[in-house]
């Protein structure tokens, strides 16, 4: 298992937020919330590394 990454790593990353933003259009904050959860869930189904997955909490909580 390699440690989590967390430098830029994602291909045509303006890209991938335009889509997400999409994705939000419309919705509620309920629903923007919902569809966060299911996204994180559907990702860390595709990680499915324990470790790496508690190194992003981890990553996420940590104040700048």
């Amino acid at each position: 298992m390699a440690d989590l990454i967390l430098t830029p790593n994602i291909d045509g990353p303006d890209d991938f937020y335009a889509d997400l933003l999409a994705a939000h259009e419309g919705l509620s904050k309920e629903e923007s919330d919902a569809l966060n959860a299911r996204l994180i869930l559907v990702l860390a189904n595709h990680i499915g590394d324990r470790k790496a997955l508690a190194q992003a909490i981890t990553a996420a909580k940590a104040k700048d």
